[in-house]
């Protein structure tokens, strides 16, 4: 069971842009931060008396964790992904997540677009030989990317606007999707991720984190794209067998590959990076920058810290990636009790048969169910006796209270 503490806490890692700073502390909360991911024995260390997390995509929050952080109400990932956390662990034990699935969309697609032009016209062999003093003139391997074909993996918010800024450049898209996505343009859905890559001169891999999509692509996919084809993965690094792409590329059956995220990645700016895609020719290799752009980066300093204020302060649960969505309308009453419980027959009956019990009149409820966990948001317009509060906790299927 929580109250509303005096003085929140929140602690924010990986260098979450200053603006989440100056919400959540503008909202009443007291806020520390740190410029890199912790371990697993610093971060409990840390979350002792903290209620809210901002993370990025470096920070792991396990089962394990939660259980030594009872206080922790919330987790904010301030990127796309949310694979760095148990999610139903965190449903379990009454702990919403939010992330931020839309503010970084352009910048990774126009990191995409500028990745094929400069592999297209074998740009990074350009400049090596030029900072090597050499002059190279020469129009040989290099190509416009006008009249090409663009094969998107997994057609998603990133996956739809990168289809119209490259149909726009000219290229003609091909998609493939295992859901049922509405073709933008002139895109192509192709039936088979096999047809796709018959299809298609470009590949770039725009799948989420889901374990199903682990080694999705690997020394068969590869065999399977064209002569010449160029390999593009901004998406998981999980998703790539790196061993082998690196056989593709010195073969020269692939004629470049870009690659923005490793299936090992170092936790901190200046860390040693290894991988056995260094040194080789026409790739690209970025350190998980695609959505790091200032523009991006505070639109999801502002889109999470929101999130995490309205959740606090109101109980909204708005997009959240783990809890049922259930929103309210600006509080009313004098007070707002957010039930989580397990999801069973009967338990929204139940509260209200309390409230009446206690004398406590509701002004506003929403109720909404994920799976086995339930939700209900009550705005009650008067004061309660303490026998209330003990009463909704102590229900068998209580997974926590809040009393904002």
């Amino acid at each position: 069971m929580d109250d509303a503490p005096d003085q929140p806490r929140a602690l924010l890692l990986e260098a979450i842009h200053p603006d989440a700073t100056a919400l959540l502390q503008e909202a009443g909360w007291s806020v520390e931060t740190a410029d890199r991911s912790l371990s697993d024995h610093e971060l409990a260390g840390r979350l002792e008396g903290v209620q809210l997390l901002g993370i990025r995509s470096q920070t792991r929050v396990t089962e394990a964790l939660l259980d030594k952080c009872p206080e922790l109400v919330a987790v904010g990932a301030f990127c796309i992904g949310t694979n760095q956390i148990d999610l139903p662990a965190a449903a379990h034990r009454g702990v919403a997540v939010f992330n931020a699935p839309f503010s970084n969309t352009r910048s990774v697609v126009e990191l995409v677009v500028a990745e094929i032009i400069s592999l297209t016209r074998r740009l990074t062999e350009k400049d090596r030989a030029m900072h090597a003093g050499q002059w190279e003139k020469s129009a040989a391997g290099a190509h416009e990317v006008r009249g090409r074909r663009l094969g998107i993996v997994g057609y998603g918010n990133i996956g739809t606007q990168l289809s119209v800024l490259a149909e726009n450049l000219g290229m003609a898209v091909f998609f493939y999707d295992t859901a049922d996505r509405l073709a933008l343009g002139n895109a192509r859905r192709c039936s088979s991720l096999e047809e796709l890559l018959a299809s298609v001169d470009v590949v770039s891999l725009h799948v989420d984190g889901r374990p199903d999509n682990r080694n999705l692509f690997g020394e068969e996919e590869f065999a399977a794209m064209r002569p010449g084809s160029l390999f593009l993965n901004l998406s998981r690094g999980f998703v790539v067998d790196h061993a082998s792409l690196r056989r593709h590329i010195v073969s020269g059956h692939l004629a470049g590959a870009a690659v923005d995220v490793f299936p090992s990645e170092p936790s901190g700016k200046g860390e040693p990076f290894v991988s056995e895609l260094r040194g080789l020719p026409n790739v690209i290799l970025t350190p998980h920058i695609g959505g790091s752009t200032e523009e991006a980066q505070v639109d999801i300093g502002h889109f999470v810290a929101h999130k995490l204020i309205d959740y606090a302060k109101r109980g909204s649960t708005a997009l959240s990636v783990n809890l049922p969505n259930v929103e309210l309308p600006e509080r009313s009453g004098a007070h707002t009790f957010v039930h989580i419980h397990r999801n069973t027959p009967g338990v929204l009956a139940t509260i209200n048969a309390v409230f009446a019990e206690e004398g406590v009149n509701i002004e506003g409820q929403a109720l909404g169910t994920r799976g086995d966990i339930g939700y209900v948001v009550s705005d009650v317009a008067s004061d309660f006796s303490p026998d209330t509060r003990h009463r909704l906790a102590a229900l068998e299927e209580t997974i926590r209270l809040r009393i904002l």
